[in-house]
């Protein structure tokens, strides 16, 4: 019988001087939607503990779990109240105690969620600061005058829809926010609210925390002059917000947040083996991920979205990513995702329906071929697609407001699909805060476990060959070459070259040169010869 993947054995070993998150796999929950313990619809620190065997037999290096922290929920997690507290319907701090000693039994080291741009409205430094503007608090926030005529004080534009400001007649002030009205925006220029924000840090770092993916970092401080942003040009690509019409060059990126991240650097040195992931998105997105991972006093990676919201997946759009991050002295190390909590996912973006078999684990194959850190996002090991969810069942802030020309996220933060037998996946309740999707269901864990060809074991083997070749793991990228559908990439380390090559088409390649040893194929891949959406590994 022919099987859509081989995998021999690979004697080749990863560095062990590296510091454990260069070339990791790292696995992102969203928590809500991964495992409900007490059946409420809403899944919980308690579940992800039950599930964490699985997550560790995959092959992958870490977790990475998005907010769980006391909140409103009216960004769902990312409007944080208190950020030293778990909300309720997650459960509490010794749940997350008894995660943290599970996942490190188990070998995962535990990465969290950091929103230090902004806070909620019913964070209790944000009830003091509006209380008035001689309180302790009063410049935590940024506040500003209206102007003469009692517009706002800029042009600034949030990303959720609308002015970035807000009025607060008990200040008599408008305050700012760059997503929904009650999300204020932090003062980081304050350097007590930088103490106070490294104080939280340690709090977790202290109660065993591995690391931390900071949310939204170019967004922490304005411009305190507050000039207005400049128009944008016109792309010809639709604008579904006002936020599209401007340049961010005043209200975002300012020349200040390098420094406070040298403060960051500093706290996290302090801990043993802390790794710290910037999420930077935006118009001058590849300039500050540098800026923010320069050296050794900066955070260790940033995140990028050169794919997250890529309409297509191209061979020159892979060789442009990595040409971004050269091996070379005070570079940064890239991090890489194809889907997100705030991303459609991957297969629904980039395949037809009938070919999702096949791009999937050349999908999930390319992604562990990349220089840098891998994010897997969970389900995405199962080749998990885009949920339609209804208006009237959607939670999306962003989708509601923008209706129906964003698309939402909901559709991506559907629950995970544990078991065939059951009607609500094996989540834990049948009445789960988003719908699973039929087409979901039918790929849930369990049956892919009985399956040696599924999708779920391809990413275990290519999760193992990655760990096992050091080329893989963290070599260099010795050229990236983009032919038609061909994507053709070399990498290499400690002695070993392998060949990377990818068909990112429905047509099939004859490759003349395509001479090695072979690693792992895909799809009947051989040398020579790419099948639609093939891939092959050659040791070369």
């Amino acid at each position: 019988m022919n099987r859509p993947f081989e995998l021999p054995t690979a004697d080749a070993q990863p560095q062990s001087d590296l510091p454990w998150w260069k070339g990791a796999t790292i696995y992102q929950i969203y928590p809500r939607s991964f495992m409900d313990s007490n059946g409420d619809g809403i899944g919980d620190l308690p579940g992800i503990t039950q599930r964490l065997p699985y997550v560790a037999s995959l092959g992958v290096d870490a977790i990475w779990i998005s907010p769980f922290f006391v909140s409103p929920m009216k960004d769902f997690g990312y409007d944080v109240a208190d950020y030293c507290d778990v909300d309720p319907i997650f459960g509490t701090l010794d749940d997350f105690d008894t995660l943290t000693a599970e996942a490190h039994r188990l070998g995962l080291k535990v990465l969290i969620d950091q929103v230090y741009s902004h806070t909620s409205d019913e964070h209790p430094w944000f009830s003091a600061s509006r209380s008035s503007a001689t309180n302790e608090k009063a410049d935590w926030y940024v506040w500003a005058d209206a102007k003469t005529e009692g517009s706002p004080p800029t042009n600034w534009q949030s990303v959720f829809g609308g002015p970035a400001w807000t009025w607060d007649a008990r200040r008599g002030q408008y305050y700012l926010h760059n997503f929904l009205s009650s999300q204020p925006q932090l003062n980081l220029h304050n350097r007590e609210v930088q103490d106070a924000i490294l104080g939280v840090m340690r709090f977790w770092l202290e109660r065993g925390v591995d690391g931390f993916r900071i949310d939204a970092l170019n967004f922490a401080m304005h411009d305190p002059q507050l000039r207005d942003n400049p128009p944008a040009p016109d792309t010809g690509k639709p604008r579904t917000r006002p936020f599209d019409f401007q340049l961010k060059t005043y209200n975002q990126s300012h020349a200040d947040i390098p420094a406070f991240i040298r403060r960051i650097r500093a706290l996290t040195d302090a801990f043993d083996g802390t790794f710290t992931v910037a999420e930077v998105g935006g118009d001058d997105a590849e300039r500050e991920m540098k800026l923010f991972t320069h050296g050794e006093a900066h955070l260790n990676s940033a995140y990028s979205f050169a794919f997250l919201y890529a309409d297509a997946l191209t061979p020159e759009l892979v060789c442009k990513a990595l040409s971004e991050w050269p091996d070379e002295a005070d570079m940064g190390w890239p991090s890489w995702a194809f889907e997100n909590h705030d991303a459609p996912r991957a297969l629904s973006r980039w395949c037809e329906p009938e070919h999702r078999d096949a791009f999937a684990r050349m999908k999930i194959l390319l992604l562990a071929c990349l220089r840098g850190n891998a994010i897997l996002y969970y389900g995405e090991e199962l080749g998990l697609t885009q949920v339609d969810i209804p208006f009237d069942q959607l939670h999306d802030p962003e989708a509601i407001a923008n209706w129906p020309l964003t698309l939402s996220r909901d559709g991506a933060r559907t629950p995970m699909p544990w078991t065939t037998q059951s009607p609500d996946g094996g989540f834990g309740s049948d009445n789960a805060w988003l719908p699973l999707g039929e087409e979901n269901h039918a790929r849930a864990v369990d049956r892919q476990e009985a399956n040696e060809n599924s999708l779920l074991n391809f990413t275990r083997r290519v999760l193992e060959l990655r760990k096992a070749n050091s080329a893989l793991h963290h070599g260099s990228v010795r050229s990236c070459r983009a032919d038609g559908a061909l994507l053709d990439m070399v990498r290499e380390s400690d002695g070993q070259t392998l060949r990377c090559l990818f068909n990112i088409g429905p047509d099939p390649i004859q490759i003349p040169d395509g001479n090695g040893s072979t690693l792992l194929r895909t799809h009947e891949a051989e040398p020579g010869h790419l099948p639609p959406y093939a891939a092959l590994i050659l040791e070369i």
